[in-house]
């Protein structure tokens, strides 16, 4: 690689070098490629090592690159895309569904998650915990509570934890008529469960889509699924569908 001498233009030098690198990511590097390292990539573009580290942290955060350690810093694959819903409402678990239940466990909620559900601040609820990837990469966590209320007749099944627990959950919710449903997506940051299942490190920035499944005039059940923010891109309409891309390649589901 020859040197690249930045021209002057009026914003942050670091968003200007990420640019930059990553028109150079699509023309001179290929999917899984190591980068340079990082002082002969200051070299090439006459930049300070911690200016390229802040476009490189932002490239990562656009899912541009992969840092590993041990490796190096890889471009990333191209995103791939995964749907948070369907046309039509249903319940976790249905046969469409593309998340697979993990575990399920009954104790006490988050207190705003108590409120939601219109449970007591100690009062156990069922957490089934689900997973989801996408072409053999951990895509999204979920945490699902659903209060005794909503699978009253639950006690008579013997499995206590595990999978089969947590199908055995999501049958008896499916025995109520769905009245509706309804979501809100934020951006948070990994909690040090999340970071393991997602492969990714604590406090890395996902994003938190909230959903609220209503019956009998009451909320049944209360969704809180982390997608991985360096990979997806949510899209809500009709589809209620979420997008992963790479590049510009940014066509709506």
């Amino acid at each position: 690689m020859g040197t690249t001498q930045l021209e002057p233009v009026p914003e942050p030098k670091y968003w200007h070098l990420r640019t930059v690198l990553s028109e150079a990511l699509d023309s001179e590097f290929s999917v899984g490629e190591i980068l340079p390292n990082e002082r002969d990539l200051a070299a090439r573009f006459g930049v300070a090592r911690a200016t390229l580290r802040q476009a490189l942290e932002q490239l990562e955060l656009e899912g541009r690159l992969q840092r590993r350690r041990g490796v190096g810093t890889t471009v990333a694959p191209p995103r791939v895309g995964v749907a948070v819903g369907t046309e039509r409402h249903v319940w976790p678990g249905a046969a469409d569904d593309a998340w697979q239940p993990a575990d399920s466990t009954r104790s006490a909620p988050p207190a705003a998650v108590a409120d939601a559900l219109g449970t007591g601040p100690e009062q156990p609820v069922h957490t089934v915990r689900r997973s989801r990837v996408s072409q053999g990469r951990p895509v999204a966590a979920e945490l699902l509570y659903i209060p005794d209320a909503s699978v009253p007749d639950l006690t008579a099944i013997d499995t206590p934890s595990g999978p089969a627990r947590a199908r055995a959950v999501l049958r008896e919710l499916q025995r109520l008529d769905l009245e509706g449903q309804d979501r809100a997506v934020e951006l948070g940051s990994a909690r040090a469960e999340d970071a393991r299942e997602l492969d990714r490190l604590p406090g890395a920035p996902v994003l938190v889509v909230t959903t609220r499944y209503t019956a009998e005039g009451r909320t049944a059940a209360l969704s809180v699924a982390t997608y991985r923010a360096d990979t997806c891109r949510l899209t809500f309409g009709d589809s209620g569908g979420v997008e992963i891309h790479h590049g510009t390649d940014r066509q709506a589901s």
